[in-house]
């Protein structure tokens, strides 16, 4: 009978320790927001960052503590106005974006430097003489961002990278693979794009790439909505002035602007 009482004992601390455990889990517990769990489960889950943030996680809780719904690209409209229903906020609805590749000197347009004969891969070549073109700003085509695309939207060909819109989503991890930045994510209802991101003087870029933008200004000084300009000896169009006429491509003298 002498293990009888250190048993009661032992069973009797475990009571008591068990109680204030549990006491304690209820007095000291962080209340957490019901709606964070539910704006998680909205999001499509595709840890990109295109909204800013780190990954969904972090989106959903700059959401509940009162960031834009609208800021995911990949879930586009239908996941804002789920967010602000979620939320209780004005839906403010969102446009959709897919990426773009601001380069068309493929092969047959864009001169060489040298063979490049190492890893298969943009960033490695970009380290050797900013790159196998002769333009620096041009892609190099080996695929990098091929290789992060989760939803096969991205080919190469003829050294040029080129994005399905129709399979694109908007998540911009190839934007932020390319190491020349030749890719932007663009409203996917603006129809006409400068595809070259060289800033070099005209006369160079002619020597360099036959699609090149050289800086010219015909396509800015014909466009009846006022939607280009001239910086830095290249064209850019703003997407909410452009009236889709297509006058730019037609002024154009290399064909730098195209038809998305």
């Amino acid at each position: 009978m002498s293990y009888v009482i250190p048993i009661g004992l032992f069973a009797l601390l475990g009571l008591v320790s068990g109680v204030l455990l549990t006491a304690a889990s209820k007095y000291f517990a962080v209340k957490t927001d019901e709606r964070l769990e539910a704006v998680k489960e909205a999001l499509p889950q595709v840890n990109c960052g295109s909204c800013g943030y780190s990954g969904c996680a972090d989106y959903a809780a700059a959401v509940v503590a009162g960031a834009p719904c609208n800021l995911c690209n990949p879930g586009g409209a239908g996941t804002a106005a789920r967010l602000a229903e979620i939320m209780g906020v004005e839906d403010e609805g969102a446009q959709a974006h897919r990426a773009f590749v601001k380069c068309a000197g493929d092969c047959s347009k864009a001169q060489h430097k040298y063979v490049f004969g190492g890893i298969s891969s943009c960033a490695a070549c970009n380290k050797y003489y900013n790159g196998s073109k002769g333009c620096t700003s041009g892609c190099l085509g080996y695929g990098d961002c091929v290789r992060v695309c989760p939803q096969d939207a991205i080919s190469v060909k003829d050294r040029i990278a080129k994005v399905d819109i129709r399979k694109c989503i908007g998540c911009g991890l190839c934007v932020r693979e390319c190491p020349n930045d030749l890719i932007v994510l663009r409203p996917i209802n603006q129809r006409f794009e400068v595809a070259c991101a060289s800033t070099d003087p005209g006369r160079k870029t002619r020597t360099l790439c036959t699609s090149g933008c050289i800086g010219c200004g015909l396509c800015a000084r014909n466009c009846p909505g006022g939607a280009i300009t001239v910086k830095e000896n290249h064209a850019v169009i703003d997407g909410e002035l452009c009236l889709g006429c297509g006058l730019c491509i037609q002024k154009c003298p290399t064909g730098a602007i195209i038809e998305v």
